[in-house]
């Protein structure tokens, strides 16, 4: 999978992988989260992309990611909120 938004290649983690098995969650929606999510940087490299899916009743679905020379997926949450 490649991410436009990022233009880098996209590694998902076995970990992420195992939650987004467990949480439903298909390929083709996370590569839609990734593409036109909210982002929120923890610093250069470290980020969170949060989205409200269509059809899905569980709040945000959210992407931990790091930005290295692929865009590397950590996990994948839902029933995510933002801090304030």
């Amino acid at each position: 999978m490649h991410c436009q938004r990022f233009d880098l290649r996209v590694h998902i983690t076995r970990h992420a992988r195992e939650r987004m098995a467990e949480r439903n969650i298909l390929e083709s929606e996370l590569h839609d989260l990734l593409e036109t999510g909210a982002t929120c940087y923890k610093d250069d490299a470290r980020l969170w992309i949060a989205k409200e899916m269509p059809g899905r009743k569980d709040n945000l679905v959210c992407a931990a990611v790091i930005l290295e020379d692929k865009l590397v997926v950590k996990t994948v949450m839902h029933h995510f909120q933002w801090e304030d």
